[in-house]
């Protein structure tokens, strides 16, 4: 493996300020968002300080059971009496001919990503709690609080169960929250640390966050279901958990853009009614700062059959209405759309309307698109994914096995895209939107290294993981970058919404993040993803100015620069203020408290003068050069 490159970034090292993203600056012609990962009690995207609502949906156990090996999960949970907002109406209850009272429990199966310390857990209502797995010093302090330490949340486990609720007063509202967020997190709900590397993007795709996948199926092969859904069946803001398969509630997506300055991108459930699709669009329009922008898609990837919308679309709206595939599914897509485009008529500047199409099938694109009204919809939005779509070379990396290098996959990869996503891509620009005068926008995209077939262990799996830390593909990224750039033949950005944000890697399921875990040690674990989408964001869409600073930045002057010798600073900063040197990956290479700065023994090139003060964060652009 090649380890040449370094990618590493310290916390807060760039902090953008989205009305100034990709603005005024001709070089910028890619506008990178991002998809953010479903919540799950296994992820390692926690976006939210309350643990509970990444917590896995109940499962059951026996009630004073004595036997040592009695049932890890009795199965009974769905047979529970539960209160509209998911908390049992009582415990224990009597479920069937079951021997012993069940009892609800739910676990965290993976805690990487745990901020390490005290945890406070709050509840209303009268009960009784139990924990176990990699926690300590336990206490119950009051009737309604528990605290507990979690000091090596790494690979660890979390279980809770409710051994007891009061019928008449039942336990509900569980919150399990960090002491550092005791105080906070009714007003700041989000993670800092997760907010913190979502500073890079301009903009979020809430596709998995709203679970449009399978949406609201018990599983993921209980699709047929022939009423649609209205507004009432929407995830609810007090549910136990958001990890259901109604995804995590539409107030906090809100939240999440007006207080961050974020633009945002929606899915709409593919089997909600019209009454549902105009309240949301409602309440997006109503709730939403006017200055957001928001791009709304009818589902997602609706021509996947791994997934229940598209064969419920395609009975319902195809074999039962007698209508060829894909053309039967193009009314839903209009109808969304046209609800949406009423209901924003006053404002219509404030949505982009995109119509999802499949990259590495041109003719049910074509299809999708033509027959769609002509005006009723404003971006064609394929995928700008790059992996092994040639069977091939697949088939050369299996013959090769565990011998099977970084190397023989990176090379394979960029011969199947050269032979099939560049060609793709270009088709879809040049033959289905161009001739619409219609962009093109990106709703996924990024590596797409996975085996065939997909969900089995290949025998190359030791490269498949390896690549994700490799420069190989910190180079192969930036590769796919100079090709887009080939598609923006206009004077705005490309938009490009990265898949996905944090998630582990996985040689049988695929490798999505850019980040493994949210507290990711970049110095001894890269992220070479992160590090190509970030630093083409630095060096190509920084505002004009070429500084990257904080709301609460003071008037800083740096000379000369570009320097060669001795640079100055003056800042309206305390005298508490430190100063660090940093070159393109995110490395410092120089740290200092003086504002006279010797950087002589520094090579030639483009840096990063990280400011930073009790008051004050500021970084610029830093030039140095020789005589």
């Amino acid at each position: 493996m090649n380890h040449s490159l370094k990618f590493t970034f310290p916390l807060l090292l760039f902090i953008f300020q989205s009305q100034f993203y990709g603005q005024s600056n001709p070089n910028c012609k890619l506008q990178f968002g991002t998809n953010l990962g479903g919540i799950s009690d296994y992820a390692t995207e926690l976006p939210f300080v309350d643990m509970m609502k990444n917590c896995r949906t109940w499962y059951s156990k026996d009630f004073n059971n004595p036997a040592w090996d009695s049932p890890w999960n009795t199965e009974s949970a769905d047979s529970f009496n539960y209160r509209p907002d998911g908390y049992p109406t009582h415990v224990p209850q009597k479920i069937g001919n079951r021997t012993y009272l069940q009892r609800p429990a739910t676990i965290w199966a993976v805690t990487d990503g745990w901020k390490s310390g005290k945890y406070i857990v709050l509840f209303d209502g009268k009960g009784v709690l139990d924990f176990w797995g990699g926690l300590s010093e336990l206490q119950k302090v009051n009737n309604n609080k528990y605290t507990f330490n979690f000091n090596n949340p790494e690979g660890s486990i979390l279980e809770m169960i409710i051994n007891e609720s009061d019928k008449n007063d039942p336990l509900h509202n569980i919150r399990i929250i960090h002491s550092d967020f005791e105080s906070t997190y009714l007003s700041h709900p989000f993670n800092p640390l997760w907010l913190e590397k979502l500073s890079i993007f301009k903009s979020v795709r809430f596709m998995d966050w709203g679970h449009t996948n399978n949406w609201n199926q018990k599983d993921d092969w209980s699709w047929d279901n022939p009423m649609p859904y209205n507004w009432s069946d929407r995830a609810k803001i007090d549910h136990y958990t958001w990890t259901e398969n109604k995804g995590i509630p539409y107030e906090m997506m809100i939240k999440l853009m007006n207080a961050n300055e974020l633009d945002g991108w929606i899915c709409v459930p593919h089997n909600a009614d019209d009454e549902y699709i105009r309240k949301m669009a409602e309440f997006f329009y109503d709730n939403l700062d006017p200055e957001r922008k928001l791009t709304v898609e009818y589902s997602n990837e609706i021509w996947n059959w791994i997934f229940g919308q598209a064969n419920w679309l395609f009975k319902y709206g195809c074999t039962n209405q007698n209508i060829i595939w894909p053309e039967g599914i193009v009314p839903y897509i209009q109808n969304c759309m046209d609800i949406w485009t009423d209901v924003f008529k006053i404002q219509p500047h404030r949505i982009t309307r995109a119509v999802g199409v499949q990259t590495g099938w041109f003719d049910v694109s074509k299809r999708i698109i033509n027959n769609m009204r002509p005006g009723s919809f404003d971006a064609v939005s394929p995928a700008y994914y790059f992996g092994l779509s040639d069977e091939v070379l697949e088939t050369q990396l299996d013959a090769l096995g565990s011998n099977a290098t970084v190397s023989d996959l990176a090379q394979r990869v960029r011969q199947s895209r050269d032979k099939n996503e560049k060609k793709w891509i270009s088709d879809i620009k040049s033959k289905i939107a161009d001739p619409l005068d219609l962009p093109v926008i990106f709703y996924e995209g990024g590596q797409h290294i996975t085996p065939n077939p997909f969900g089995q262990d290949p025998t190359y799996e030791k490269c498949l993981l390896d690549i994700q830390r490799d420069s190989s593909i910190y180079n192969l990224y930036n590769e796919w970058f100079d090709f887009l750039e080939t598609l923006n033949t206009g004077d705005k950005p490309l938009t490009c919404m990265n898949f996905s944000f944090v998630s582990a890697r996985s040689a049988k399921y695929g490798s999505w993040g850019i980040l493994e875990t949210m507290n990711q040690d970049t110095s001894s674990v890269p992220a070479p993803k992160y590090s190509a989408i970030l630093k083409y964001i630095i060096n190509n869409c920084n505002p004009s100015g070429s500084s990257v600073i904080s709301e609460k930045t003071k008037h800083t002057v740096i000379y000369p620069n570009p320097a060669s010798g001795l640079i100055t600073i003056k800042s309206n900063g305390n005298n508490k203020t430190k100063y660090t040197i940093l070159n393109l990956n995110g490395n410092p290479v120089l740290k200092t408290d003086k504002n006279e700065i010797d950087i002589q023994s520094i090579d030639p090139g483009i840096y990063f003068l990280q400011i930073i003060s009790s008051d004050n964060y500021e970084i610029h652009k830093l030039v140095i050069q020789r005589n």
